[in-house]
Order: structure tokens, then C-alpha cells, then sequence
């Protein structure tokens, strides 16, 4: 048997990758160092994966942005406004194109950005024409083979397949498909595997996803033509086709018939699968597969008996060398490495030894290998280690809180319902919080800087005082107010300074978490987040944020909105426990929230932001399981919010999702207000709003936070018409994509000064016309 996985973490140990790309954005770096950088961080995976015992190491899984952005870089799919950029430093074109660009007469938007099927993580998306053409354009992928070979280490390098990646873009023209532009791709990554073939490359890991998805017959035809076609070109190429998220589904007939040499599968998302496939009378026997048996996507320790009775069902049927031990997915989803975790006051000694971080997944799969290999004996201490923490786990009394279970058993229908119905409700609001058409907002959070950091830094390291720190916070909470106030804005926040992240704070503050120092995540490009690790019950014992938005509101005479996140995305983006349902976890945490929520009402906070970023994110990929899901998602999220009077007016906010075949669901959380990221897509997403005429109130985002241009006041009030041309002028709200954590205080100023003006602008002409 061999081991391999799919893909490992490519920030660095210590979020190299972050450090160096900020610093190169910020003209503190230059182009090399950048370069250095990343070469290091390569070389170190792949030494790692090589002393851990790991066979076949991936390449080209590293990247400085975003592996969807790599691969329009290599087929040369670059939207038509970067073209004047074509002909410089492709790295600088490479980053106007994540992230936009507004320098030296250079004016550009950056491309889409969603998530990565139901991940955390978000992609760029590719942009199609119907006269799309392709070329080879980037040779990062055989620039790579050729450095982890020059180290002795010849790797399988990862491409998103071409099916994969014409589903992931987007058609920006009517009347064509973009599955249609195969024909036109598939030469170039001939053209890509040919330079490949030629550096006598033996294996090329191709990831198409999207068999975990409900495909049609004609993306069905086209995975068989493209994988057909590459076999008859590369008769000797030996094809790693990789699924994962799910099962293969009523895909899976399509994926035994395929020519490839190795079929992956994730066992730990579909633990049926290897018995469909065993048990076809389609399957080739000389077919290699791949099993997915330690989790990409989770940092609890692989349950080996568990695993091993997967290997020895598959070694019935095959021989061991057509045989993979690998992980789920790809471990960029996990943080890097266990090890790190010296501080046992941020990580309990007895959570920490149920886990696994990626350096740790690589040890399991190779210890999986020598259980299953004829030195077994020299891996038993191993196995008995693993069985003894996976027991100690199950029964520690860490994690069971019965009266969380009672209280989550004692539910009913009225805990998610809102006493009146949203016109009723909007009629109070109106009257208690008397604001203007179009009123304007943020999201939340305001620069996170460096001295807001450095705070949070010295105040965990004890250097500053739980007083001294309050205060310093307290300063600058009232000058974001201030700042607020003075440009005009109609429902101010109080700017977030004492939250580290969105779900890691409230985690801090609810039992049933543990936080680890090191275990953070990529995100998107830089942005890299430490998700909380959920073991147990959940429970609050005390408010977690009524002292700062109250505080905040008694600085000023407008609203101040308090800030949650909502249970689903606190579930989504936690490593969550695997031992009980995620709807008995949820509801749990939803109960938690709805305290809090009662708690804000009661003192004295009138309008209440519950972020459900991730109710999207969270949605099954199989669309028979949607129902199931959503049911339970949509009624945790009412549970939060529905204690409250009539006069309480609900917000949530949503981010880089597609709407359009939950827009019912997204209608049944009942929030009065939601706000949503438009501003890439040019207002696209509201159509989905737009078609099923969303009765509740709307904020479409019109500022760009993921960015660093500022849109201009005819910009802004340019989505905003196209906005007020489709929805009740009653109903719009205007704010930015997301809340401005990230930004700098002089774009941040200067954007936001800007929505104000459009805002107040586009106020005064409707009103003149009425």
C-alpha cells in the first residue's frame, strides 16, 4: 500500500504567507523576497510530507492567493479589463485580480469571490465570454514540479480538472453555456500535461468536485469526453481523478467508467461509497483507489479501528499496491500542526489529545499504512494510544452538560416565531426608530489596527490590565462613534475593538469551546481565522457583549446595533464535535444567542444584527439533503431572534452566497433586515430577491471591503439606482459587502464618507420627484 494526500496547508507554520503578501502589498517588500518566501514554505511542506512517510507528495496545492485564481492565470483566462496589465509582471496582474487595483491610472475591480462548495473557504471566481479563448499563460505548475524536484522529490502535481473549472465560473453573456467552452480548454491542458509528460511526470492529480454534485447528463458527458480524451493523448499518464465533500452520487457510474488510473474517495464524508463501489459490477479491480479515511476538514484524531476496517474491506478486492491511504480532502481546511500548542491554558490537556492538526493527519496516515503492512507489530503501541484517547474522549465529562439537553429538548414551535408578522413589525420599528429612506450602515466591525491588536496581545500576555486594556478599548469605540455621527451615518456599531474574531469571541465566552494559539486557517488570500474547537454541551453563563454596545449607545442620541453571530455560522465555522448531530449542536448554541439577544433588548439596544454568513455555506451539496438542512438551519436561526418585542428590529447579514435557489428559506428567517455582498457582482445577486419579491427589508452591499479601492459617490450611486429600479424604495438599506475588520482607517474614511453622499444624494432626488 501507498499513502498520499491531496493537498497541505500553504500559509506556513506561522503565517508566513500572510506576513510577506501584506508586505509586498504594502511596498515594504520586493518581488524576491515575496519569491523566497514562498519557496520556503513549499520546500518545508514537502520535506514534512516526505519524513512523515507520505508516498506520493502533491505539487501546485501551494498558492499565493487562491488555487481557482492559479489555474485562470495558467489557462490564461483573464477578464478583458486586465488587459493592458497582460503584457507586465503577471504577479502584479495576478493581484489586481484578486484584490483590484486603483494606482497609476489603473482603475480595476477585482473578480467575484464565493465559497469553495460548502467550505469557509472562498475562491475567486472565473469570469467566461462566449468567444472565450485559452492559452497556456502561466507555468507555475511546471515551475513548481521542477522545485520539489531539484530537492529529490518527485511529486503528483494537482490541477482542478476542466470540468471543475468551467462549473466554478460564471457566464458573463448570455445565450451560451459555459460547458460549451471545453472544446476551446481542454487543448491547453494538453498543452499544460504535455510539458509535464515531458519532465516525466508519473502521476497528475486532477480534482473534479464537482461529482459531488447533482450534474446533468451533458456535465456527466463531458467529464467522460475530457477524461477519454486525455487517456488517448497520455496513454502512460497515470490519472489521480479526485472527488470530494460527498459521495460520487448518481455520478458514480460515469466515475468507474473513466480510463484513470487512481479514483479517490472521501470516506469520511460518505462512509457508504467504498461498499457501491466494491460491489459494481463496473468496477475495474485494476483501478487504484484512493481512501479518504483522515479528515481534511476537522482536527479530531482518526478513530484507526474505525479506518482500518474500510482498508481491509478494500483489501478483499484488491491487491495492496492498488491501494492509497490518504486524507479526505485536501488539508488546507486544517490548521498545521498540534505541536505548537505549548500554552494549556488556551487548550486543556484533555481536549488536546483528541486531536490532530495537518502534521498530525500525515503521522496517522502513515501509521495507517504500517497497521495495515506486515510490520503491524512495530504500530500496535500506536493503535492502543489512538483507542485510549478516542475512549477517554467519548466518556469525559468535559463534554455533557445535562441541562443544556433538557433545555434543548423542551423546544417548540413558539421558541422560533416573532409575536406579529413582519408589515406589523415594520410599522412599529418605523415609529420607534424614526429613520430616513435609505438609511445608512455598517456591518459591524470597524480597522482592526495595530494598536488594537497589540492591546489584545499585551492584555492575554499580562503586560496590560483587564482595566487599562477597557479603557483603550472604551477611547476608541467613542471616536468610531464620533467618527459615525460626524459623516452622517443613521445606525452606527460600536466598531468591534474587543473581539478578535466574529466566532472566535463568542467561542471565548460559551462552554462547551476550547481555543488553540497556532491553529489557524486560510480563509481567502490572506485572510487566515482560528476557529474555535467545539467539544461539548454548549451553554452561556454570562452576556457576552451587552457592556460594550451599551456603552456605545451612551454616547449617542442615534441607534446603535448590537452585534452577534448566529448559530449556524458559529456551528460552521467552529471545528465542530462528530459525536452527536450538528442540529442538537446548533439549537444548543442558538439558545445561548437567543440570551444574549433578550439581554441587548433589555438594556436599552434597539436594533440587533444576528450574521448568518454561512447559512449558504452550510447547505448540503446533494440537493435531495437541502430540505433536511435548511428546515433546521432556518428554524435555529428563529430561535435565536424571536424573543424579542415587535419593536426590536432584527438584522443579518450575508456574504459572497448565491441566493437564488434558497431565497425561500433566506425569506423564512424573518429578519426584518438583511444585508448582502452585491457590489462585485454588479447587483446580480439581488435578482434572486428581485424574482421572488423578498417581502423584508434590504441592504445590498455597495462598498467593496474585500478590496482596497473606494468606490466614487456616482459608483455607489450607480448600484444603488440600479438597486431603487427593482426594489421598494422603502425597503433599501446602504452599507458596505461586510464589516471593515480588515481595512485600513483612510479608505475605510474615505469610502464610507463616500456612501454617505450617494446615500443622502439619491435621498434628496427621490424625495424631489416625489
Amino acid at each position: 500500500m501507498k499513502t498520499t494526500i491531496l493537498g497541505y496547508p500553504r500559509i506556513g507554520n506561522q503565517r508566513q504567507l500572510k506576513k510577506i503578501c501584506e508586505s509586498y502589498w504594502a511596498e515594504k517588500t520586493d518581488k524576491n523576497t515575496l519569491l523566497d518566501v514562498g519557496r520556503s514554505i513549499k520546500k518545508d511542506n514537502w520535506i514534512l510530507q516526505k519524513e512523515s512517510g507520505i508516498d506520493l507528495i502533491p505539487s501546485n496545492d501551494f498558492s499565493f492567493y487562491d488555487q481557482v485564481l492559479d489555474t485562470c492565470l495558467t489557462f490564461g483566462c483573464i477578464p478583458k479589463r486586465y488587459n493592458n496589465l497582460k503584457q507586465g509582471d503577471k504577479l502584479d496582474l495576478y493581484f489586481a485580480m484578486a484584490r483590484g487595483l486603483q494606482k497609476n491610472d489603473h482603475d480595476l475591480t477585482a473578480m467575484e469571490m464565493t465559497k469553495w462548495f460548502d467550505t469557509n473557504y472562498h475562491y475567486i471566481v472565473p469570469e467566461f465570454e462566449k468567444e472565450q479563448t485559452f492559452e497556456f499563460f502561466s507555468s507555475k505548475i511546471v515551475d513548481e514540479y521542477k522545485e520539489a524536484l531539484a530537492l529529490g522529490i518527485k511529486t503528483k502535481p494537482v490541477l482542478i480538472g476542466p470540468v471543475t473549472f468551467l462549473l466554478l465560473g460564471k457566464e458573463k453573456e448570455s445565450n451560451f453555456n459555459k460547458i460549451d467552452l471545453l472544446d476551446r480548454l481542454l487543448p491547453v491542458y494538453c498543452e499544460v500535461i504535455n510539458a509535464l509528460v515531458d519532465l516525466d511526470v508519473e502521476y497528475i492529480q486532477f480534482d473534479e468536485p464537482c461529482l459531488a454534485l447533482n450534474l446533468n447528463n451533458a456535465e456527466r458527458e463531458a467529464i467522460t469526453y475530457v477524461y477519454e480524451k486525455l487517456h488517448a493523448e497520455f496513454p502512460n499518464l497515470k490519472v489521480f481523478l479526485a472527488n470530494y465533500f460527498d459521495c460520487y452520487g448518481e455520478n458514480l457510474e460515469t466515475a468507474l467508467k473513466l480510463p484513470v488510473d487512481t479514483l479517490h474517495l472521501d470516506l469520511v464524508r460518505c462512509t457508504s461509497q467504498l461498499d457501491d463501489i466494491l460491489e459494481s459490477k463496473l468496477f475495474n479491480p485494476k483501478t487504484k483507489l484512493s481512501l479518504g479515511l483522515v479528515d481534511g476538514r476537522n482536527i479530531w484524531k482518526n478513530n484507526f479501528e474505525a479506518s482500518l476496517n474500510f482498508i481491509s474491506k478494500a483489501s478483499q478486492k484488491l491487491i495492496p499496491e492498488n491501494i492509497w491511504i490518504s486524507s479526505s480532502c485536501s488539508l488546507l481546511h486544517s490548521p498545521h500542526d498540534l505541536d505548537l500548542e505549548h500554552n494549556e491554558t488556551n487548550l486543556p490537556a484533555e481536549v488536546k489529545q483528541w486531536l490532530a492538526f495537518a502534521k498530525q493527519k500525515l503521522e496517522e496516515i502513515a501509521t495507517l499504512k504500517g497497521l495495515s503492512s506486515n510490520y503491524k507489530a512495530e504500530y500496535l503501541t500506536l493503535f492502543e494510544e489512538n483507542k485510549l484517547a478516542n475512549l477517554k474522549r467519548s466518556t469525559s465529562s468535559l463534554i455533557h452538560n445535562q441541562a443544556v439537553k433538557s433545555r434543548v429538548g423542551s423546544l417548540n414551535d413558539t421558541h422560533s416565531q416573532r409575536k406579529s408578522n413582519f408589515t406589523n413589525r415594520q410599522q412599529e420599528q418605523k415609529k420607534v426608530l424614526n429613520l430616513p429612506l435609505f438609511p445608512t450602515t455598517t456591518i459591524g466591525s470597524f480597522p482592526q489596527t495595530k494598536d488594537v491588536r497589540s492591546w489584545r496581545l499585551q492584555l492575554k500576555k499580562g503586560t496590560l490590565s483587564q482595566k487599562e486594556y477597557d479603557a483603550l478599548i472604551a477611547k476608541e469605540t467613542e471616536k468610531t462613534i464620533r467618527f459615525q455621527e460626524e459623516i452622517g451615518i443613521d445606525v452606527l456599531v460600536h466598531g468591534e475593538y474587543e473581539r478578535n474574531d466574529m466566532v472566535e469571541y463568542f467561542g471565548e465566552k460559551l462552554n462547551g469551546f476550547a481555543f488553540s494559539s497556532f491553529g489557524w486557517v486560510q480563509s481567502y488570500g490572506t485572510r487566515c481565522v482560528k476557529p474555535p474547537i467545539l467539544f461539548g454541551d454548549v451553554s452561556r453563563e454570562h452576556p457576552m457583549t451587552v457592556k460594550w454596545s451599551k456603552y456605545a449607545q451612551s454616547l449617542t442620541e442615534l441607534p446603535v446595533k448590537g452585534m452577534l453571530t448566529g448559530p449556524v455560522t458559529i456551528l460552521q465555522w467552529s471545528f465542530v464535535r462528530n459525536d452527536q448531530p450538528r442540529v442538537i449542536t446548533c439549537n444548543q448554541i442558538a439558545l445561548a444567542i437567543r440570551d444574549e439577544v433578550i439581554d441587548l433588548e433589555q438594556n436599552g439596544i434597539h436594533i440587533i444584527q444576528i450574521d448568518e454568513p454561512a447559512i449558504r455555506e452550510g447547505l448540503p451539496l446533494r440537493k435531495e439533503e437541502w430540505k433536511n438542512y435548511l428546515n433546521w438551519a432556518v428554524k435555529a436561526f428563529r430561535i435565536s431572534a424571536s424573543g424579542v418585542k415587535d419593536t426590536t428590529q432584527i438584522h443579518t447579514h450575508m456574504c459572497y452566497s448565491e441566493f437564488n435557489d434558497i431565497i425561500e428559506n433566506i425569506a423564512n428567517m424573518d429578519a426584518d433586515v438583511i444585508t448582502i455582498e452585491t457590489s462585485r457582482s454588479e447587483m446580480e445577486l439581488l435578482d434572486a430577491f428581485v424574482d421572488f419579491k423578498y417581502p423584508n427589508e434590504i441592504g445590498p452591499g455597495v462598498y467593496d471591503i474585500h478590496s482596497p479601492r473606494i468606490p466614487s459617490v456616482e459608483e455607489i450611486e450607480h448600484l444603488l439606482i440600479k438597486a431603487k429600479n427593482v426594489l421598494p424604495k422603502e425597503h433599501i438599506w446602504v452599507n458596505p459587502d461586510c464589516g471593515l475588520k480588515t481595512r485600513d482607517w483612510p479608505e475605510t474614511k474615505t469610502a464610507l464618507i463616500n456612501l454617505v453622499k450617494a446615500a443622502k444624494k439619491l435621498r434628496t432626488e427621490v424625495l424631489e420627484i416625489a
